[in-house]
């Protein structure tokens, strides 16, 4: 049973994400009926931290703390994606997790427990501003930058700010029923439960290259995405040979014209999801998806979820 409860900090410690693990763990809200974790912050640097945001953070707790706690939960911190941790910390987490903890990652915090090694041959969940970066330094990692978060018990990794939240959620359905966490995210006015697998909300655009003979092409296609086109008619609008435009077109997009078009209107249904009252239809119609099959087909294979449940995310469940 989920009771001792320990937020490890280092220098430059992002405000919002230990926020985050306290509010969730570290309040007492036994007048409803909840839980009481036995909650400490444990500092991995001296007894006074700097957080990014120019104030401190003191804790009379070290280390040892960690021997005893069921769950250690490591919170975004600055230059976490480059800095080295102490030694002694990446020891204390996996004494941690070979004794049976839990530990649980927000955001930048994956970047200790990979360095710890406790995520070789795991996936992991990252913030997507950092995936490629956490795939690079730890190359043994099976990073997935598109998720909330990611449950390799005893090992949980979330992805940015909110995401934490869904992830600790969890933990505790997990461990103390769907009832102890639904009134925890009713008291916290946070949605009780968004799947882990459920898509970051977040647009990334695409990398833009030095050159660009096919930008012509793009502003076209971003203002006809309800059109049918074949990559022959991009072609002869761009002046070349199909072979030709197709590999320009990878060389300054980093993908295909089919996938680029394909993106972007999803793109477009997203932002008429959350701005509009358009029916499916019309959402597909105006992207280019045809029926409101064809566009919660491709929505939930771009997104991992519907385009209503996008919709209500947004917006509330009367605009479902």
């Amino acid at each position: 049973m989920l009771k001792n409860v320990a937020a490890v900090l280092l220098d430059g410690v992002h405000p919002f994400e230990l926020g985050v693990v306290c509010e969730v763990f570290g309040m007492d809200r036994s007048d409803d009926g909840l839980p009481v974790y036995d909650f400490a912050v444990v500092s991995a640097e001296g007894p006074g931290l700097a957080t990014h945001c120019g104030f401190t953070v003191s804790t009379p707790h070290g280390l040892e703390r960690l021997e005893e706690a069921d769950l250690i939960a490591v919170p975004a911190g600055e230059s976490f994606t480059m800095r080295e941790f102490p030694p002694e910390l990446l020891a204390a987490l996996r004494r941690a997790v070979d004794r049976g903890t839990r530990v649980l990652s927000v955001c930048s915090g994956v970047f200790v427990l990979a360095a710890a090694g406790l995520l070789d041959g795991r996936r992991c969940a990252v913030h997507w501003h950092h995936a490629e970066q956490l795939a690079r330094r730890y190359p043994r990692l099976q990073v997935e930058p598109d998720v909330l978060y990611v449950d390799e018990d005893p090992v949980i990794t979330s992805a940015g700010t909110a995401a934490g939240i869904d992830a600790c959620l969890h933990l505790v359905r997990k461990e103390q029923g769907p009832e102890v966490a639904n009134k925890l995210a009713r008291r916290m006015v946070v949605p009780p439960h968004r799947d882990g697998g459920q898509a970051q909300f977040i647009e990334r655009p695409l990398p833009k290259a030095p050159a660009d003979t096919v930008g012509e092409v793009l502003a076209w296609m971003e203002t006809h995405l309800d059109q049918e086109v074949t990559v022959e008619q991009l072609a002869a609008r761009a002046h070349m040979a199909p072979r030709t435009f197709a590999r320009r077109f990878r060389q300054e997009t980093g993908t295909t014209p089919y996938r680029w078009l394909l993106r972007q209107r999803v793109l477009l249904a997203q932002e008429l999801l959350e701005g509009t009252d358009e029916t499916m239809d019309v959402i597909a119609w105006r992207t280019g998806f045809g029926t409101a099959a064809a566009l919660r087909h491709q929505f939930l294979r771009a997104l991992g979820t519907t385009p209503n449940a996008y919709r209500r995310a947004f917006r509330g469940p009367q605009a479902a």
